[in-house]
């Protein structure tokens, strides 16, 4: 047995008994790739797996009473498609996917990056997919889904951002993409050759196109986090003007 592993073992267990009596709660163990050999010595001390990345594993040990109160892992991935929509002409960029079985018109899109923003990633894989750049206006539409296959049978988000495009000759990726085109609006939303998400916020954009953006947009504001240096977004409907700076609601 790796001499290593010997002297491992009963220093990790005297740890252990250390944070306990010190009135730890938890312990969170990192583990780098090229130390994994340390992890069976972890795992006989009570130790489990919480996540892994590509350099390093994470483990855990609850030490309080009762069930484990640690967070699960992200157990979500996030998708983010673009509807570009040009309000000149009424026309919506959609593409037709390469490699599935059936050619259904669908928005541009794919994952989320860490700590990409939603409106970006949307920008980003319009770009990638289409040759098109755009503009982020707004979010629209958030699927959930669970048991996904294509998330490794976890729960899935999918969000649809309304988009303004800047420029409009497509020169699509043909490795992704068997067609891509600008479709009028009001056929996409009755066409039978999309996904049906697709189809129903094609009917919700159609809405906006007539009725105004503001029916069916949530719009972005930026605001400072309570942790130093950090920002978060809030995408909401737009407030009327005299609720945007009240301080007293009678």
């Amino acid at each position: 047995m790796n001499m290593e592993y010997l002297l491992l073992s009963p220093f990790l267990l005297d740890s252990v008994n250390q944070w306990k009596a010190e009135g730890h709660k938890a312990v969170w163990l990192h583990v780098p790739i090229l130390q994994s050999k340390f992890i069976t010595a972890a795992a006989e001390q009570g130790f489990t797996f919480h996540h892994a990345v590509s350099d390093s594993a994470t483990l855990t040990l609850w030490l309080g009473e009762g069930l484990s109160k640690l967070p699960h892992y992200a157990t979500h991935q996030l998708g983010v498609a673009g509807a570009v929509l040009d309000v000149n002409t009424g026309k919506v960029l959609v593409v037709q996917d390469r490699n599935k079985t059936t050619n259904l018109w669908k928005f541009p899109g794919g994952l989320s990056e860490p700590g990409e923003d939603i409106g970006n990633t949307a920008i980003r894989e319009v770009f990638e997919e289409t040759g098109i750049k755009s503009e982020f206006k707004s979010l629209i539409s958030i699927r959930q889904q669970h048991r996904h296959p294509g998330a490794f049978g976890k729960s899935d988000m999918y969000i649809i951002c309304r988009l303004e495009p800047s420029s409009f000759n497509i020169s699509f990726c043909q490795q992704e993409c068997l067609r891509c085109e600008w479709i009028d609006l009001a056929e996409l939303a009755k066409t039978k050759d999309t996904t049906p998400i697709t189809s129903n916020v094609a009917r919700l954009l159609l809405y906006g196109y007539k009725e105004g953006f503001d029916k069916i947009d949530l719009t972005m504001k930026e605001f400072p986090a309570i942790y130093t240096g950090l920002f978060y977004k809030l995408y909401h409907r737009e407030l009327p003007e005299d609720y945007r700076n009240i301080t007293n609601l009678q």
